[in-house]
């Protein structure tokens, strides 16, 4: 089973970033529908992660922040339970630092711009259209991102089954 969900979340989330763009909501996607726990206003609030957030890539990777998002979606604080006695911030925040440690492990880093770097040899400022459109030309959407999108959900999934969260 455990393969299987983490090939399922790859391959969704590739799929979802070739498909529709979007890296923080793609893997979002791929990991809420792995672990059938679909919550719109998650989706909804990580629209402007992407590209490192506001189209940036100064920020940290949108499928890196979504995949996030998911893990405190299914084991962080309680707005109910703001002060936290438990420290279940703590525990959330290292289950984090397992996903940023890969992204370390593979790219270096977890900023976008830096990753583009890696991966695609420089980096590119997304909320320019003319940056974009070479992003886009240079395989970005085809080839690049997708992987990457992949890579955070898979990595994620791991986690989330490691560790028992759904």
């Amino acid at each position: 089973m455990a393969e299987n969900a983490s090939e399922k979340a790859y391959e969704l989330g590739k799929h979802y970033e070739k498909t529709y763009r979007g890296c923080s909501q793609c893997a979002i996607a791929a990991l809420q529908d792995v672990f059938d726990v679909r919550n719109d206003d998650i989706f909804k609030s990580s629209t402007a992660l992407a590209g490192g957030s506001a189209m940036s890539s100064e920020g940290s990777c949108g499928a890196y922040l979504g995949s996030l998002m998911v893990l405190g979606h299914l084991v962080g604080r309680e707005r109910d339970n703001f002060a936290d006695p438990e420290g279940i911030r703590f525990t959330t925040q290292k289950l984090a630092g397992k996903l940023r440690q890969k992204f370390i492990d593979e790219y270096g880093s977890i900023i976008c711009r830096n990753i583009q770097t890696k991966t695609m040899g420089r980096s590119y400022y997304l909320a320019d259209p003319q940056e974009y459109e070479k992003f886009h030309n240079a395989g970005a959407h085809d080839i690049y991102c997708p992987e990457v999108v992949g890579k955070a959900a898979r990595w994620m999934a791991d986690i989330i089954q490691e560790e028992k969260l759904a």
